[in-house]
């Protein structure tokens, strides 16, 4: 099986493609996608008649299974950097170097080293990620604590299955993009982990199901073999961000039971998940997000305390999601309107704290003293799992959708986060800040699926009753955040055709009959994003 890299080192990385994809590293590739190719395809076509199935399928049901009628067994022990992890940082780029430092000097459990939601998976971007990561394992980043085991646990988040590595090709095949994630960071790393007692640890993104469990699991059995390392080594928490891994909760942890660090909450995601399955039927119409969903409405809230009551019964963990919102660029925490901020934010953990999550994530770091204040007084134990929560969660209670409208003043910040979105993508950055709040995949998914939703079912605006979502408004709306942006964003001529392209592409995705699953996939495959960052010089290594 031959493996070649479709792309000539950037400017001033030579050095570093070399050392990211020495031969160890290529071998290990080619040997982890030659084992699990068949797997992978499998998983990929029953995606796609599942997606098929839910169109006509007016529902769905809680897996039955033996595992989840045996109350007897939990997941394995948790290592003892695991017991705590009330406070995550997320959306931490490791490309962006300044950015990933002060991560890692921050006073929280944990960084989610994200490749997925909040990073931009460009040549460079990888490249750049991987050494940073390599470098701070190995105590030689610049800033960065000496020995690892002094920084916050890295919860490495690889790419979801739907992403594809362009650059890199496999037998004549495109590379799996999560397994050259995981296979790079843990051929490079995870013996200096294991041997400080600060991982390998994982965020395992967009599963759709125990299948797909199973096959990070056997994924994960395999390396350990492969590397050396002890069985039950590798931990992972499975982020429950599709609808159809809800109803397999107990079989998700199951089947990861050795290498099980629980599961988390990620609200956005989910929600979109529910329209790519069932948004062509009128009662999955979501109403305006900003105004309508939130943790609070019965089906989320249901949820969360579903994943909690599993998670608990079999000794896992159970984190909530990122608090996204943020305090103004060079704002003290102790102004007026941070304050406020700061006030939102910690009434709403508060609620997720005594709803029995163990952890969850923050965005910016000046709230984290905050955080970590209402910890002390709500958490004297390292987590909560000890809290039994009995519930008695429905499929209804799950996919009854909340009543509530679309408004003029939500249709224009679904177009903006879509259009934004795209814009600081094909510039290769994965996430950005709009309106108080940091923006990712996760909210552009969302934001451009309920616009495509509401198009379809052209429901009245409430601020405007005489008016209903139509294409015509949709246009017209892109175009005035378009022509405001223009003058208030762009400086230079690539600048504004990257926005003018933005525009169009997120035009495409709320009009066509039908879309892609993933904002990710759409862009990652797309030639105006693969032209912009490719340089390619094809060569055999």
């Amino acid at each position: 099986m031959a493996i070649i890299l479709l792309q000539s080192p950037p400017p001033k990385l030579e050095e570093v493609q070399q050392n990211v994809f020495d031969n160890g590293t290529l071998d290990f590739l080619r040997n982890l996608h030659e084992k699990f190719d068949t797997q992978i395809e499998e998983l990929y076509r029953k995606r796609l008649q599942r997606t098929v199935e839910s169109k006509n399928k007016a529902s769905l049901e809680f897996k039955q299974s033996p595992e989840r009628s045996d109350k007897s067994w939990t997941i394995a022990e948790l290592p003892s950097r695991l017991q705590n992890r009330h406070l995550d940082l997320g959306d931490v780029s490791a490309s962006n170097t300044a950015h990933f430092v002060s991560a890692l000097n921050e006073d929280v459990q944990g960084i989610q080293v994200d490749f997925d939601d909040g990073h931009c998976p460009t040549w460079r971007n990888q490249l750049v990620a991987y050494q940073n990561i390599n470098l701070v394992v190995n105590g030689k980043l610049q800033g960065a604590p000496l020995n690892i085991s002094m920084c916050p646990v890295l919860m490495l988040r690889p790419r979801a299955w739907n992403m594809i590595e362009h650059n890199i090709l496999i037998d004549g095949k495109e590379a799996i993009g999560p397994l050259v994630d995981f296979g790079v960071l843990m051929y490079h790393n995870a013996k200096k982990l294991y041997e400080t007692k600060s991982g390998p640890y994982f965020y395992l993104s967009k599963l759709e199901g125990s299948f797909e469990a199973k096959l990070w699991n056997d994924i994960f059995v395999w390396t350990q073999e492969a590397l050396g390392l002890p069985q039950g080594t590798i931990k992972a928490c499975v982020l429950i961000e599709n609808i159809i891994s809800t109803f397999e909760l107990e079989e998700i942890l199951y089947a990861l039971k050795e290498h099980s660090l629980g599961l988390n909450c990620g609200i956005w995601d989910y929600c979109a998940s529910i329209i790519a399955k069932f948004g062509e039927r009128k009662e999955y119409l979501l109403p305006d997000r900003n105004k309508y969903v939130n943790m609070g409405q019965h089906f989320l809230s249901s949820y969360l305390r579903l994943v909690v009551s599993v998670c608990h019964e079999r000794g896992a963990p159970a984190t909530g999601g990122m608090a996204a919102a943020m305090l103004r660029p060079g704002a003290r925490a102790d102004d007026r309107e941070s304050k406020a901020i700061i006030n939102k934010i910690l009434e709403a953990k508060l609620k997720e704290i005594e709803s029995g999550v163990d952890g969850f994530m923050v965005y910016d770091s000046r709230v984290v003293p905050y955080v970590n204040e209402i910890w002390k007084k709500h958490g004297s134990t390292p987590n909560q799992i000890q809290r039994k929560i009995l519930v008695d969660v429905t499929a209804r209670d799950l996919l009854t959708i909340p009543s509530g409208g679309v408004t003029l003043v939500g249709l224009r910040h679904n177009v903006a986060v879509s259009i934004l979105f795209i814009y600081h993508w094909l510039a290769g950055i994965g996430h950005f800040f709009y309106s108080g709040h940091v923006e990712d995949s996760a909210t552009a998914e969302i934001s451009r699926a309920q616009i495509w939703q509401w198009l379809r079912f052209q429901p009245p605006l409430e601020d405007e009753p005489s008016k209903r979502v139509t294409a015509a408004l949709v246009e017209k709306t892109a175009a005035s955040f378009s022509a405001h942006a223009h003058k208030n964003l762009c400086r230079s001529n690539a600048e504004r055709k990257r926005l003018t392209a933005a525009r169009y592409m997120s035009m495409e995705l709320f009009l066509t009959r039908n879309p892609p699953e993933f904002i990710t996939s759409y862009l990652n495959d797309n030639h105006k994003f693969r032209t912009l960052h490719n340089k390619a010089l094809f060569s055999n290594l």
